[in-house]
């Protein structure tokens, strides 16, 4: 990729990704709210940063996201709601993708292979769902999940060699996981980024619309 966006270029995994990036060459333009402003859970600051840009980009990355906001906890069951927090998780998770990817059709050229990923997590899967819990967060994900499916069915038609896709990184070392890791096995940043730029570059335009992870396996809606 020639010329790339990043939302989220501020977090751990999309800095790792710009930093992985630009040693090839690529053209990294990058967004977030600690160095730009922009903030995805509102409207009028997306429409302000993404209306300026100028494209065409061949590559267009969300990695925004969020798994504790305002000190909000993922539940351990349902009993655990609240409104609020649900709402929070769904501005952030879902929304703000959403309102990201109703740009995608104007910054990406009509010809050639481009890519537009949104870093979801597996714990969006319905499918995979064996244990419970996390119940705004996972719907939130499964929210990005289908916005994701379905943007793809729309610009396939007007950008047929479009790649659009949602991406699980795998469970990655950064400030966003550090409570939550435990025993689980975690990946630097860096190494996360580089199974990601590595899924993008093997996809094919018939993969449009699907959910992969970080080794570029399916994962199960």
């Amino acid at each position: 990729m020639d010329r790339v966006l990043i939302i989220g270029v501020s977090g751990g995994i999309g800095m790792a990704l710009a930093d992985a990036l630009r040693p090839q060459g690529t053209e990294v333009v990058g967004l977030s709210r600690s160095g730009n402003g922009l903030d995805i859970t509102d409207e009028a600051s997306v429409e302000a940063h993404l209306g300026a840009l100028d494209g065409p980009f061949d590559g267009i990355i969300v990695a925004t996201g969020a798994l504790e906001i305002d000190g909000a906890e993922p539940e351990k069951t349902i009993r655990a709601i609240s409104a609020r927090a649900m709402a929070d998780q769904f501005a952030v998770n879902a929304i703000g993708p959403a309102l990201v990817l109703r740009h995608a059709a104007r910054l990406l050229p009509r010809e050639g292979r481009t890519v537009c990923a949104v870093l979801t997590a597996r714990v969006g899967s319905i499918g995979d769902n064996r244990i419970g819990g996390w119940t705004s967060y996972r719907a939130a994900k499964a929210a990005a999940n289908q916005i994701v499916h379905t943007t793809s069915i729309e610009l396939g038609r007007t950008h047929p060699e479009m790649i659009c896709v949602a991406l699980h990184p795998g469970t990655v070392k950064t400030p966003f996981t550090e409570k939550y890791l435990g025993r689980h096995p975690a990946v630097p940043a860096s190494e996360a980024a580089e199974n990601l730029l590595r899924v993008m570059s093997g996809l094919t335009p018939e993969q449009s619309g699907g959910f992969y992870d970080w080794a570029g396996e399916e994962v199960v809606w």
